[in-house]
């Protein structure tokens, strides 16, 4: 099954320009429920209903409104909030190159591909390059009624995009307060670093999955089959009280014992 595009734009750079198609590069896979009746399954509507009395409110009485610092309600209609839109274009202006690495992952949110959409020698030059130069740019455009900022570079031959966070949402780790405690001995250091040497290899995605979700899965394909499903019961382990040397100890003679079996 082939990919479809989500939208078309055209990156440009110092004078340059190169077409392209936006593919999502992630999917939505979680289970979404209905809200249902239970006696006969009928699904149930969401209605605005006034507080005070219990009654409908009819569409054309609802607008927006937020509340200030100060405890006041500005109303906006739809008009006004059109107003401010940012408007329509197809541009993917790159602003500056960097470094790979040079972004924290903190900044990063929302990754796309972009395939070629004609003109497929400056879509190749660039994804070359980036990948070569171990470069990414940064991006700014408008799609679907909102301004993104974004990182692109190039793998495998591809360009990819990944939509940033703005300034205002991610949170300094400066405000975060750093542990403290006591000094740790020359034999923790050396055990924590054969710990971590002893786990270290490849990122292998197919060994994750979203427990819950897949829970969820077995229960209604169970209950699809009129069968009972048996819930297991999480096992709890007793607080372990022994020193951090043992524990690493411990753990990495688990680890060895794992490896060689």
């Amino acid at each position: 099954m082939s990919a479809r595009a989500i939208w078309k734009g055209e990156i440009s750079f110092g004078g340059v320009s190169v077409p392209v198609r936006f593919y999502s590069a992630v999917e939505d896979r979680k289970i979404h429920f209905r809200l249902l009746h239970e006696p006969d399954r009928t699904p149930v509507e969401q209605r605005m209903v006034d507080p005070r009395n219990g009654k409908p409110v009819p569409g054309e009485q609802i607008r927006r409104g937020v509340e200030t610092d100060t405890g006041e309600i500005v109303m906006l209609s739809e008009e006004e909030l059109e107003g401010v839109v940012p408007e329509a274009s197809r541009e993917i202006e790159i602003t500056r190159f960097m470094r790979q690495g040079k972004i924290s992952y903190q900044w990063y949110d929302r990754p796309y591909y972009l395939g070629p959409d004609g003109g497929n020698e400056n879509y190749m030059a660039l994804a070359w390059a980036l990948e070569k130069e171990r470069k990414e740019g940064v991006a700014r455009w408008t799609m679907r009624k909102k301004r993104y900022v974004g990182a692109l570079n190039g793998e495998n031959g591809r360009l990819k995009l990944i939509t940033l966070r703005y300034a205002g949402e991610v949170i300094d780790a400066g405000a975060i307060p750093r542990p403290e405690g006591r000094e740790f001995e020359p034999m923790e250091l050396q055990m924590a670093g054969q710990l971590v040497d002893a786990l270290t290899g490849d990122f292998e995605p197919a060994a994750y999955r979203d427990e819950y979700q897949h829970r969820v899965r077995e229960l209604i394909n169970t209950k699809a089959l009129g069968n009972v499903y048996r819930f297991e019961k999480p096992k709890r382990r007793r607080p372990e009280t022994a020193s951090l040397a043992d524990t690493l100890e411990q753990s990495l003679a688990g680890i060895r014992k794992q490896k060689s079996a």
